[in-house]
């Protein structure tokens, strides 16, 4: 039977990013002092996004001139910060690559829907009429010392025991609790080892190269194990036909003829929600030690944590490891016309390290390069 869709891992985002909060239960006025606070209180270590609702109308689309003649999107640089203002109405397919680059978002959950919510128990404010809102409540705020509604109760009887309750002016404890909250989010790490090249320069398969004591795209394989939740293989077709009933787990190129770009995309088609530390197959100098470096410097909040070039003036795409928010922003650099990795690198905010010994970084591409690789390995 023909099928529609293809199968696709979606990632586990919300109605704008992967990690986000409604704060809701009070009238909005609350609501926005608690989230800037939050926001006050995890701005030097995390990114914070807040999303609400203005039904004053202060900014018609009049007392823009711009957009008063006519233009649907005014882009404007004020110098210490960038604006856009558009007209035309946002779904939550175009609004969510806006919040890609954010670590939490807070969102007023009087007027939005979000994948977690902070339930406020208010009389001001009751919730009676919005129950269908509070699909995965982690934290109860009481205001005034108001009592949790037999309403309440009832509709989260089964998880109610597991849910911590805080009174509304306790702001240091519920600054806790998100920041918590926002660091429990921070996705596995997996290996990737790129061995799907066609390896034209070499004449030979690289990974099949041994410098070590076993063909090295399965060194590389061993080196990622110590330092990673899990590996797996980047193969071609060819390759992983003949790689069937190994113990090696598979990423199989579902993106063609793009070299390592390809590697590393169809590895986040596959775990959309996992960081990759890819590795290429083709450095035979590379020690456990530096991966380990690299994921101990590993900043979550950026798009990718990777080292200096041997020269120390672009990053050094080979070994890389990318945060979840990378893939559609390597879509996005593929669909400009890019398919080299190192120039989404250069032009994203990233965390960059000085690899302890740059010899690791010695690209073996060739037999001659082989020859003089084998003599200090």
């Amino acid at each position: 039977m023909h099928e529609k869709h293809a199968k696709l891992t979606r990632p586990a985002l919300g109605t704008f990013a992967r990690t986000e909060l409604a704060i809701l239960g009070t009238p909005c006025g609350q609501v926005k002092k608690l989230a800037y606070a939050i926001t006050e209180a995890l701005s030097a270590d995390c990114r914070i996004a807040y999303v609400d609702a203005d039904h004053k109308g202060e900014d018609a689309p009049e007392t823009i001139p711009a957009l008063a003649a006519g233009a649907e999107l005014v882009f404007t640089d004020k110098i210490s910060f960038r604006r856009f203002d558009t007209t035309r109405s946002l779904n939550d397919y175009q609004w969510k690559p806006f919040f890609n680059d954010y670590d939490g978002v807070l969102v007023n959950g009087n007027h939005f829907t979000a994948k977690a919510q902070i339930v406020v128990v208010d009389a001001a404010k009751p919730l009676e009429k919005k129950l269908d809102r509070l699909t995965d409540v982690r934290l109860i705020l009481r205001k005034d010392g108001a009592e949790l509604p037999d309403y309440l109760k009832n509709y989260l009887a089964d998880n109610l025991p597991a849910i911590p309750v805080l009174d509304f002016s306790e702001t240091d404890r519920i600054i806790q609790f998100v920041r918590a909250f926002v660091a429990g989010q921070i996705p596995p790490l997996l290996g990737l080892v790129l061995a799907g090249g066609q390896s034209t320069r070499m004449g030979t398969d690289k990974g099949l190269l041994t410098y070590h004591d076993r063909p090295q795209r399965e060194h590389v394989y061993d080196l990622l194990s110590g330092v990673c939740d899990d590996v797996f293989l980047s193969v071609n077709a060819a390759q992983a036909a003949g790689l069937r009933g190994s113990s090696f787990q598979l990423v199989e190129d579902t993106f063609l003829e793009l070299g390592p770009l390809g590697g590393i995309l169809s590895a986040f088609r596959q775990r959309p929600d996992a960081a990759w530390l890819s590795v290429a197959c083709d450095l035979p100098l590379l020690t456990e030690a530096s991966l380990r470096q690299l994921v101990e410097g590993r900043n979550a909040s950026k798009l990718a944590t990777a080292f200096y070039d041997s020269d120390r003036r672009f990053p050094e795409p080979l070994i890389t490891l990318w945060e979840p928010r990378a893939y559609p922003v390597l879509l996005q650099f593929l669909a400009m016309g890019h398919s080299c990795p190192r120039k989404a690198l250069i032009n994203s905010d990233i965390t960059l390290l000085d690899i302890v010994d740059v010899r690791e970084l010695t690209n073996v591409n060739d037999p001659a390069e082989r020859e003089k690789a084998l003599k200090v390995v």
